[in-house]
């Protein structure tokens, strides 16, 4: 059995996982969905949150919950966080995923990876040093499940988008980029999936569901992520 440490995107909070991980733990897995600093229930926190501290409160929980061999998942904004914390605590990783992430290289901010009408978007929704969340149809997600969605959504820090991650790289880990081909986002991530399809040490992997895949498909996304 595998234990799986999930970290959400933008807007988003550890509450996002909550079907994966209850058909993860189902079959035996451990599971632990932490919430960024400054979103959903920590959102009192959102003056203070920085993409530094992002990545130290995710190494932190890998060292202090002393967790071993784990398969560390990060979606959408998620794949900066997880690339800051698997340069730091490699070694208790096994296993790396990039679900619809942004795969950020030395020196890079989120930002610097937005397309342009995405970064667009983004300014055009920023206001007292947060960006206001869009609708759930934009991360592909339609009828009972967006009301459940848009009432949890939150702000998100700004200063989390505009820092740059300092060399990101870390020692050889087991590499998956798994690409959503479905929803309006499709575009923001495709970039990244053509990239490492020709990466040595990266696996990518085209899946049926819309970029808020663990809302959406959480039985046929937690199968695909318990296959080693």
């Amino acid at each position: 059995m595998a234990t799986f440490v999930f970290v959400h995107g933008a807007w988003h909070g550890g509450w996002c996982w909550r079907d994966v991980a209850t058909e993860l733990a189902f079959a035996g897995h451990d599971v632990l969905t932490p919430t960024l600093s400054g979103l959903a229930e920590r959102r009192s926190m959102a003056a203070s949150a920085t993409l530094d501290g992002h990545v130290e409160e995710l190494a932190g929980l890998l060292y202090f919950a002393d967790l071993r061999e784990v398969v560390l998942v990060g979606h959408s904004y998620g794949g900066m966080v997880v690339t800051g914390a698997a340069a730091r605590a490699h070694a208790r990783i096994a296993r790396l995923v990039f679900l619809d992430a942004f795969v950020p290289e030395d020196g890079q901010s989120f930002f610097d990876l937005l397309l342009p009408a995405r970064r667009k978007a983004y300014d055009e929704a920023t206001s007292g040093g947060v960006v206001v969340p869009p609708s759930p149809e934009v991360f592909g997600v339609v009828g009972e499940r967006a009301d459940w969605v848009s009432d949890r959504l939150t702000p998100h820090p700004l200063a989390t988008l505009t820092q740059p991650l300092p060399a990101p790289s870390s020692p050889p880990l087991a590499r998956q980029y798994v690409r959503c081909t479905q929803g309006p986002l499709t575009a923001s991530f495709s970039g990244f999936a053509t990239r490492l399809r020709d990466t040595a040490g990266w696996d990518v992997v085209d899946f049926d569901a819309p970029h808020d895949a663990m809302v959406t498909h959480p039985t046929d996304l937690a199968a695909l992520l318990a296959v080693a």
